[in-house]
């Protein structure tokens, strides 16, 4: 099903950016879970528009509402169902490409694909769908946090072509939240917030990297060929509005090493088997290693600009647009806690498949 992810973990999302509301129903969530609106409502705080002057001004408060799953506080192991109203829709906005094509905008895909489309806001191919996603993903970071002690964070690394500083450390969800573009540098934030305004004055737009780091992930989780687990974060970080690659470990970089450079030593450490270098990302032959995943999700600039682009209509006339609407000059600062949903996601239902193959039915050595 095109709206579903996840197998033993699954979401299905639905609802249109200008529509009555978006949503979520989570499946194969364990019972017993403790879980609160306001947990979920601090994540969708996090990705919602108008926080700050470098995020689109529209004005929604995202409130979430539990519609089933859930009895005195705990999951009842019943599928979940969330609901997001849109309050502040304005699809009047999107007159003018009922009949043009946005350029670099899924207008035209969708045309040809279904023989019609929502113009409002996009429809379905809206960033507004991830609200579904990031209000799972809280659910799925919480079962990871208490059964694994697995803890993932994203965080801007570029934007356009000012990039932080390399560092090894974790940061912490102060770093990354202490600045509105959600890199956890200082100088650097302060340089891409200012690089933002100014693109916004000149009705233009940019992209960058988002970087995430995962810790505590048991080794063994993944799958050796279709289902490996870096497949599987790929495939969910480009279903994500706007992506355009996706590296993990080394990446490109790495094939400017030769083997004997890039391979990743073991050692002995207390005990314990570990790498000495982390140039796989955490991930070996597909499966996780022990070690810390590191991965990176480029965005492109979005779509809608407030200049005068050359399109063309639904009959091929050639003609001109002029971006209307509200949109993010960058959208990377509200995509962090998307980032770190669909990681949570991919985690939990390869973390719920491994004990299911390997825990329920244990045979003697």
């Amino acid at each position: 099903m095109p709206n579903r992810f996840g197998k033993l973990f699954s979401i299905t999302t639905w609802g249109e950016s200008h529509g009555g509301g978006v949503g979520v129903v989570i499946d194969g969530c364990p019972p017993r879970l403790p879980l609160t609106a306001a947990e979920i409502q601090e994540d969708l705080d996090r990705r919602r528009p108008g926080q700050s002057d470098l995020t689109t001004p529209r004005k929604e408060a995202d409130q979430v509402i539990i519609l089933s799953g859930l009895y005195e506080g705990r999951t009842t192991g019943a599928p979940i169902s969330l609901m997001v109203r849109n309050l502040d829709a304005r699809p009047e906005a999107y007159a003018e490409i009922k009949e043009k094509f946005r350029p670099s905008h899924a207008d035209f895909t969708t045309q040809s694909k279904f023989g019609i489309r929502n113009p409002e806001g996009g429809g379905r191919s809206s960033a507004r769908e991830t609200i579904g996603r990031v209000a799972a993903g809280t659910i799925a970071r919480k079962l990871l946090s208490i059964g694994a002690g697995v803890e993932a964070r994203a965080y801007v690394k570029r934007i356009h072509d000012i990039e932080m500083p390399a560092t090894d450390r974790f940061p912490s969800v102060e770093d990354v939240e202490a600045y509105p573009v959600r890199c956890p540098d200082a100088e650097t934030a302060q340089r891409m917030a200012d690089r933002i305004r100014q693109i916004r004055s000149e009705g233009d737009s940019v992209g960058g990297l988002i970087e995430c780091r995962i810790r505590g992930v048991p080794a063994g989780l993944g799958e050796p060929v279709f289902d490996r687990l870096e497949a599987d974060l790929a495939k969910a970080m480009l279903s994500l509005p706007a992506t355009k690659g996706f590296e993990i470990g080394s990446g490109f970089e790495g094939t400017r090493l030769k083997g004997s450079e890039h391979n990743d030593v073991f050692e002995n450490r207390d005990g314990f088997i570990r790498t000495r270098t982390n140039r796989s990302g955490g991930v070996q032959g597909g499966i996780s290693n022990g070690e810390e995943i590191v991965f990176q999700v480029a965005f492109k600039p979005t779509a809608t600009i407030l200049q005068k682009q050359k399109t063309v209509d639904l009959e091929g006339r050639e003609t001109e647009l002029m971006g209307r609407g509200r949109h993010d000059p960058c959208v990377l600062p509200r995509a962090v806690p998307i980032v770190e949903a669909m990681a949570s996601l991919v985690l939990v239902d390869h973390w719920m498949r491994h004990h299911a193959q390997t825990r329920s039915f244990e045979l003697p050595a």
